[in-house]
């Protein structure tokens, strides 16, 4: 996975995931796309590998649904989908919160990547503060 920053949508995988939400045709088939990327890492078991392609997907789809909770932050990189994204439902935060406490947690190969590099406490406060908007929008 090539990365270039510590936002959403800043590294290869992001940036190709935007593509297949562009092409999911109406607001029912974007959502499912949504729905998918959350449940391929919240519905892995603790113990299973997390691997990191999918954890990328679930990160930049839960800035996506955060940008549309009260205190989330517009996501507006050019790496970022081309088309507006349609109001999500708010059954998909519990399921982004969950696939987010996945990604920050034990056998995910996207958080062992960043604690690799100097940038990994910054990266994981931007994880926090998604996870932080979302739960908070269903309180």
């Amino acid at each position: 996975m090539g990365t270039w920053d510590i936002g959403p949508f800043d590294n290869d995988s992001a940036a190709d995931f935007s593509y297949q939400i562009d092409q999911a045709a109406g607001a029912d088939d974007k959502a499912a796309v949504f729905l998918a990327a959350f449940r391929d890492v919240a519905e892995t078991g603790e113990d299973a590998f997390l691997d990191s392609y999918y954890s990328v997907k679930a990160v930049a789809s839960a800035a996506l649904l955060a940008a549309q909770c009260p205190g989330g932050e517009p996501v507006t990189t050019s790496y970022a989908p081309k088309d507006a994204i349609p109001v999500l439902p708010a059954t998909l935060r519990p399921l982004a919160v969950a696939a987010l406490d996945r990604v920050l947690g034990p056998d995910s190969e996207l958080l062992e990547l960043w604690e690799e590099s100097s940038e990994s406490e910054e990266w994981k406060a931007g994880v926090l503060r998604l996870r932080a908007v979302l739960a908070g929008a269903d309180a």
